[in-house]
């Protein structure tokens, strides 16, 4: 059965919709059968880099590793019981019809609260948070004091996940195994960053979560879009030398793949 990779963060701005691009994409490069959902049915910006990496393939006669993207299907409510939830079901059915054919299913989740990113979190067998280097950000996760240095207590994402973990304890599912990714990590050491550092070490112990390196703040991601490319493909494209920014960006790739350690994928990109 498929393995679900979910990416999840009830905060926009966090570069979801990135990393999920570039772990489904470097899977099918390594020879993974990989689907992918986006439950944020308004934007879909994973749909839509999906997308756009299809008809950049067509018009430019090109073969890249493709992830195959799958809508939710529609379910009929007069079949439903009293009090079951629709969006529930549309879930769990497409999941069901992907998991016999797939290696790895990525559901990439909105940056607010919703039924389907909470049900989604339950079938979590890996979850991936992206989370911006600031105490913004981090205030999703937990609480903590005016000088960033005590946890006062979680957040409302956290007890989320804590929730989802319940229902798979009570189900008899094997945990989540939950990252959190430090996006647009300073390259200067400065006093906030130390402080991230120390209070996201003490939340990981004191929740459960590992830390992975994410993606710096770079200008080659925008470009990447419309094209629906990833920086595996730049030299599919014909970009014959990589500048210093890109070679920088595509370790992070590999570091950020190998600190994830899904199960039987050996990172070699």
């Amino acid at each position: 059965m498929a393995h679900i990779i979910v990416v999840g963060n009830e905060k926009g701005g966090a570069g979801k919709s990135t990393v999920s691009m570039h772990v489904a994409t470097t899977l099918a490069r390594l020879g993974h059968k990989v689907a992918a959902l986006d439950l944020d049915l308004r934007q879909r910006s994973l749909g839509r880099y999906l997308e756009n990496r299809q008809d950049f393939c067509a018009k430019a006669g090109l073969e890249l590793p493709m992830v195959e993207m799958h809508e939710l299907p529609e379910i009929d409510p007069a079949g439903l019981q009293p009090g079951e939830n629709i969006y529930d079901h549309r879930l769990s059915a497409a999941v069901s019809a992907l998991e016999p054919g797939h290696d790895f299913i990525l559901i990439d989740c909105p940056g607010s609260h919703t039924r389907l990113s909470q049900v989604a979190h339950s079938l979590a067998d890996t979850l991936i948070t992206p989370l911006n280097d600031s105490f913004v950000d981090f205030d999703l996760l937990a609480h903590v004091d005016q000088k960033g240095e005590t946890i006062t207590g979680p957040s409302v994402y956290s007890e989320m996940v804590w929730n989802a973990r319940q229902l798979r304890a009570q189900a008899g599912l094997k945990p989540i195994d939950w990252i959190v990714i430090r996006n647009r990590v300073g390259t200067q050491r400065m006093v906030n960053k130390e402080k991230m550092e120390r209070a996201i070490k003490m939340l990981s112990k004191r929740i459960g979560f590992r830390v992975a390196p994410g993606f710096s703040e770079r200008v080659i991601f925008r470009e990447l879009f419309p094209r629906g490319l990833t920086l595996l493909d730049l030299k599919d494209v014909g970009v014959k030398q990589l500048n210093i920014s890109n070679i920088a960006a595509r370790q992070e790739l590999r570091d950020m793949m190998k600190e994830v350690n899904l199960p039987g994928v050996e990172v070699s990109i």
